[in-house]
Parts: C-alpha cells; sequence; structure tokens
C-alpha cells in the first residue's frame, strides 16, 4: 500500500476519535506559562497510547523521543499547549454542525491534535522510523511567553536536530520565513499631584501620551515589511489626580534584521530625547524573537518545496509562503531547517468567537502524518 492509502485509512479509522479529542481538549484552560492542565492532559494521553520515553521538561514542555538511540539527525514534530486567554477555568464551546467554536480552538488546539493523532502512527508502526523523532506540545508560544518552550528544547536537543516543524495556523501555511519581534513595556514616572491644587506639575499620562505620538512618527524602513505597535497602556488613580506613572506595552516586527536594528535605533532616539528633557522613563525588554541566522537558503527552499509537495498531496487550496512568527523563529535563528505549516481551516484567531471546520480535521491529520512519514523515512 502506498503511503497516501495508508494515510487515507488511518485518517478515516480515526476521525471521530480527533473530533473527540479536539472537544475535550478544547475546553481546557491553558494561559500562556500556565499550561500545566494541557500539559498533565497531554502526558498522560501520550503514555496511553504507547509511548515509552515521555517526559515534562522545567518549560512544561511535553517530550516523547521515537527511535533515540539512533544517531542521525533528529526531526522534530511540535504545536503549542497554550493559548492567548487568561481564562484558569474550562473554556466554553459551541458547535453548529461542523463549525466549533471556542477561544484557542485553531490557535493552536486543532493543530495539536492533529500532531498528536499523526504521532500515534508512529508510535504503532516504529518499524518504518529510518531516523530520530522528537514529538513536542509545547509551552509559551503566545506573547510573552517569548517562545520559552522551543527555546529550552533546542537548548536541550539542539546540536541532534536537523530539522523542525511546528504545527500552527490555517491551513495552506507553510512558511520558512520568520517574523522577528522586540517587546517592550515603557514607563513613565511623574511626582504628580493633587489636580486642581498642583495643575502644571507633569502628569505621566500626558508625557506617555507624547511619547506614543513620537513613537508613532518614527520611519519605519521599507526594504522588508517593517510594523510597530503600542497594544496597551495603562496608568493613573482618579479623575482628580495627576497620574505620578503610565505605561505601554510596545513592539516592533520585521522579517529582517537589519530593519529590526533600524527600529531599535529609532526607539532609543526617542527615549533618549525625553530622558534629556527631563522626563523619567524606564524601558524594560520583555521579549524578543529572532529573525533568520545564517543558513543555506537554496537548501531550506528545496526542503520547503518538498514539504509543499506532500501538503499539496491532500490539500488543494492555494498555499501561503508568506512571512510569519512562530516556534519556528528559533530554529531559523540557529540555521536549522524550519516550516512552520497550518492543518485546519477556520479564522478569528486570538479572538473569543475563533472557529473551525471539523470537516478540515482529517485533511490537516492527512498533512501532519504526510510530513511526518516524509521525515521519518528519509535518508539522513
Amino acid at each position: 500500500m502506498d503511503m497516501v492509502s495508508c494515510i487515507s485509512e488511518y485518517v478515516k479509522a480515526n476521525r471521530e476519535e480527533a473530533e473527540e479529542l479536539l472537544m475535550t481538549l478544547g475546553k481546557i484552560p491553558a494561559p500562556s506559562c500556565q499550561e500545566d492542565q494541557r500539559v498533565e492532559f497531554c502526558r498522560q494521553w501520550f503514555v496511553d497510547q504507547g509511548f515509552q520515553d515521555v517526559s515534562v521538561d522545567e518549560a512544561k514542555n511535553v517530550i516523547c523521543r521515537l527511535n533515540w538511540d539512533s544517531d542521525k539527525p533528529a526531526a522534530v514534530f511540535m504545536a503549542h499547549t497554550d493559548v492567548v486567554f487568561d481564562d484558569t477555568e474550562e473554556l466554553p464551546m459551541s458547535r453548529e454542525g461542523n463549525i466549533l467554536r471556542a477561544p484557542g480552538i485553531g490557535d493552536d488546539t486543532s493543530n495539536l491534535v492533529n500532531l498528536m493523532m499523526a504521532a500515534r502512527y508512529l508510535v504503532r508502526h516504529p518499524e518504518i522510523l529510518s531516523r530520530p523523532v522528537l514529538i513536542a506540545a509545547n509551552s509559551c508560544e503566545e506573547g510573552l511567553g517569548n517562545l520559552k518552550g522551543c527555546r529550552r528544547i533546542f537548548d536541550d536537543f539542539g546540536v541532534r536536530i536537523g530539522e523542525f516543524y511546528s504545527f500552527d495556523g490555517y491551513m495552506g501555511q507553510c512558511t520558512s520565513v520568520p517574523v522577528g519581534s522586540s517587546r517592550y513595556r515603557i514607563t513613565v514616572r511623574a511626582e504628580g499631584g493633587h489636580s486642581y491644587l498642583d495643575f502644571g506639575k507633569e502628569n505621566a499620562i500626558c508625557t506617555a501620551a507624547e511619547l506614543i505620538g513620537e513613537l508613532y512618527r518614527i520611519q519605519a524602513p521599507s526594504e522588508e515589511k517593517t510594523t510597530y505597535n503600542v497594544g496597551r497602556i495603562e496608568g493613573g488613580s482618579t479623575v482628580n489626580s495627576i497620574a505620578q506613572e503610565a505605561s505601554m506595552l510596545y513592539e516592533y516586527r520585521s522579517a529582517s534584521q537589519k530593519c529590526m536594528a533600524e527600529m531599535k535605533g529609532g526607539l532609543e532616539k526617542v527615549l533618549e530625547r525625553f530622558t534629556k528633557a527631563g522626563h523619567q522613563i524606564e524601558c524594560e525588554l520583555l521579549g524578543e524573537r529572532p529573525g533568520r541566522g545564517e543558513m543555506d537558503l537554496e537548501a531550506l527552499q528545496r526542503w520547503t518545496d518538498g514539504n509543499a509537495a506532500v501538503i499539496r498531496q491532500f490539500y488543494q487550496g492555494e498555499m501561503d509562503f508568506r512571512a510569519f512568527s512562530t516556534d519556528a523563529n528559533i530554529p531559523l535563528s540557529r540555521g536549522i531547517l524550519a516550516n512552520t505549516v497550518g492543518t485546519i481551516q477556520g479564522a478569528a484567531a486570538h479572538t473569543r468567537e475563533e472557529w473551525v471546520d471539523l470537516e478540515s480535521l482529517p485533511i490537516g491529520m492527512s498533512i501532519a502524518l504526510g510530513l511526518m512519514l516524509k521525515a521519518a523515512q528519509a535518508e539522513v
């Protein structure tokens, strides 16, 4: 039986179980850095499916190693457990026909289910493995998690990793271009006082507003798409108080390390002007996602083309090779072959109205398993 037929047979036999797993896993809360409930669920699931080498590291990654005695370069497959929402109680879920709605159901719970179901095929057919494979349900991909889970995996296993796949995003995505980002908390402090009695004293909120205006006057580099954003502001106390403190969350992004450096320079100049004007400004770096490091771009393109060919065996829609910011930033920054591949169809990611089409789940499982078989059986 050829590979496509084997995959189709497995997916058909396990479609209902995959849906049930998604509806169970999708209700389990998993804020970044607080993924404990999902971590334990996934760990136990892998053990129950017959995985022998299952562990949870200090970063809360669930790690399953297969054929690890082999000295060949390992292939890593991962999907993240965390979601962008702070819920610590059961996440709300509803179903209308084949549309399943829940916060985080597409990003990244459905991709995680496809990772888990595809990985189970490997553990049931160990004879097909010609190299080591590491399966990871990783932590801290979202927001200020700062890719902590993926960083830890590469700190622990990086010398053994030859190629990397992150299942994340929507079907058709197959990116090899990482969007780097730098994220800051900028805090303004002032003496403050009573709004009437001390009128005229510096108001930290006013200064922060002026600072935001200056940040938005920075001319972003044009040679590569570069963006910036103030995503949150807070401060002050009461309506009749001159604010003593105000802060903001600020980030800039680009696939170009050169553009990232220019944006950093622009930020530093703005902060220097405000400091010299007598304002008390603190700038804290909260997280950095690296861009692509030194690597053989032709080899990366050939490898990506091969993965896209596998995807096209199961998905007939338009492919999306645009740059994205995902766990794959870490291996690509270290010169390791990496793709981020979407295995689900849906929309409204990062909103509480997020939804996925359950009809796409078997296609995504097929894509995940197809890529695993391609990597696991490769001569390396």
